[in-house]
């Protein structure tokens, strides 16, 4: 365990983190947003082919594969008295919310078409400024603190708030449909898209504001950023991922998100449809809020409960062994999912005086709120009294949420410290755009493989969407995939960083010696 106290130059302010962790809450919200509107309310809304609305999900991820690092390299060298992030993010954050607005503002009758069309080029440029706010907020996370566990308890803070997108997301596959609230579907994706586009430029404009970076005023060796070196600057850019790429600690942070991240984000739909026609025999009315509660459930234990007992783990034990176990105890929870998700156990519990008892305390609760839910219009938020819930799904999240709140919390921990060693090896200037493009890279790749891999799968089990009654074979094999698929990533993500090799006490030895370096006191 640490036992060095933080200095208090190196602490980041309350204020600082909390407008740091505006900016990711606007880094989740916007493609979990994005995903539902074109991966569900295109076919349901619109009624685009699903064909053309995987490849509207899918081919701009090739667009913003490219610039991520474009953008990286240009934030790497910019030369402003705001800094060399602060710039971008603001006006990123500020062409993102209105693009993102202006892509959903579809005519009820518009034909395919124009919908296809105006949604891929609006997407492309909604990409270009969401590149110029994430690239270099990412960035400007890695540099806003040297210290070793200042870092992992800034990255916590962040991500807390980056999961509260996470509770609200699942509420939109509720809200948009409910009549009560909207006339159509379409008038309900205008909407929130209206009211997402908004948030993204104030929440997203704060870190710009009031987080502050390296002081970079006497950083050496950065690059002219204009059309005249735009081959120079090319050639740069490659060097510089070059060196990114022979950082073997930072690659195996890299392998080890990708698999992480991408066994979870192949498996995430399929809570939701084992819920529906596995619990509950194909039928969404009696599936009910469910699905959604489970995903709000999960987020909220990851940000209030997972993410603080992570960041004391990173510090007794080191980043490296917290994430080792972390990941194993998500594991854990992946294969308690066949209990937990078992519909005969859920009826068997339900039946027991410990299940009436909770269903009665629910049951209660909301039967006092219903009517004050149904007066301010949040009719889809109520639970009917008397209903039945399936209690054990809940079990396995505490386990299985360590995954994703130990992955972000600590990788992009970790990634500042290799930020560190690169500029040890390799000098100035610092690289955290580089850094953060690809890391980000690696993150986007992940969802778009997941993407194609996740419908690939259920047509292997025999999974199909337009049948109410799926056989047993189809379901158990889908139950099956759902918790194998990610326990394999995970458990080769452990084999991956099993000898990471940037300890704590080496991160410490390469601060002090470019503290030596750089003259500092």
């Amino acid at each position: 365990m640490s036992n060095v106290v933080t200095p208090k130059r190196d602490k980041v302010p309350v204020g600082q983190k909390a407008a740091f962790g505006a900016g990711h809450f606007i880094l989740n919200i916007l493609p979990g947003t994005l995903g539902v509107f074109i991966q569900f309310f295109l076919l349901t809304a619109w009624g685009v082919d699903p064909l053309w609305a995987g490849l509207l999900g899918g081919l701009p991820r090739i667009f913003d594969a490219i610039t991520d690092p474009i953008m990286g390299f240009i934030s790497d060298n910019t030369k402003s008295k705001w800094g060399r992030r602060r710039p971008y993010i603001f006006i990123g954050a500020i062409i993102s919310g209105i693009l993102f607005f202006l892509m959903w503002q579809l005519d009820d009758n518009a034909s395919q078409s124009y919908i296809i069309w105006h949604v891929m080029v609006v997407q492309i440029l909604f990409l270009i400024g969401n590149t110029m706010f994430a690239t270099p907020l990412v960035g400007l996370g890695y540099e806003m603190t040297s210290d070793y566990n200042e870092r992992t308890r800034l990255m916590a803070f962040s991500n807390t708030m980056g999961q509260i997108a996470w509770m609200i997301v699942p509420w939109l596959y509720v809200i948009i449909p409910d009549t009560e609230t909207f006339n159509t579907q379409t008038e309900g994706v205008r909407t929130m898209a209206l009211i997402v586009g908004a948030m993204c430029v104030v929440f997203g404009i704060l870190p710009a504001l009031f987080c502050k970076g390296i002081d970079s005023s006497h950083m050496e060796n950065r690059k002219e950023i204009n059309f005249k070196t735009l081959a120079t600057n090319l050639k740069e850019l490659f060097e510089g991922i070059k060196q990114v790429a022979k950082n073997k600690p930072f690659m195996k942070l890299c392998g080890a998100t990708f698999l992480v991240f991408n066994g979870f984000q192949l498996v995430a739909a399929f809570g939701v449809f084992i819920i529906v026609f596995y619990m509950y025999s194909g039928s969404y009315e009696l599936a009910g809020t469910w699905p959604a509660w489970f995903n709000t459930i999960n987020a909220m234990i990851t940000a209030f409960i997972v993410i603080p007992i992570i960041t004391k783990m990173a510090k007794k034990w080191g980043k490296k062994n917290a994430f080792i176990i972390s990941t194993v105890l998500s594991i854990a929870g992946y294969l308690l999912k066949w209990w937990g998700f078992d519909k005969e156990l859920n009826a068997d519990f339900n039946k027991t005086s410990l299940g009436e008892s909770l269903n009665s305390g629910i049951g209660s609760i909301f039967e006092s709120l219903n009517p004050i839910l149904n007066d301010v219009g949040m009719s889809w938020f109520t639970i009917e009294p008397g209903s039945e819930i399936p209690w054990l799904i809940f079990v396995p999240i505490p386990l299985f949420a360590f995954g994703m709140g130990g992955l972000f919390t600590l990788m992009m921990s970790m990634t500042a410290d290799v930020c560190d060693l690169d500029e040890l090896e390799n000098g100035m200037p610092r690289k955290e755009g580089t850094f953060g493009a690809i890391y980000w890279w690696m993150v986007k790749l992940g969802q778009a493989i997941a993407l194609v891999l996740g419908g690939l799968i259920l047509k292997i089990v025999g999974f199909d969407p337009n049948v109410t009654e799926q056989s047993i074979e189809t379901m158990n094999n889908l139950r099956i995939a759902d918790i194998l698929i990610p326990s394999l990533t995970a458990a080769l993500a452990v084999w991956v960083m099993w000898k990471y090799s940037l300890s704590e006490t080496r991160a410490k030895e390469i601060k002090k010696e470019l503290v030596k370096r750089r003259g500092e006191l």
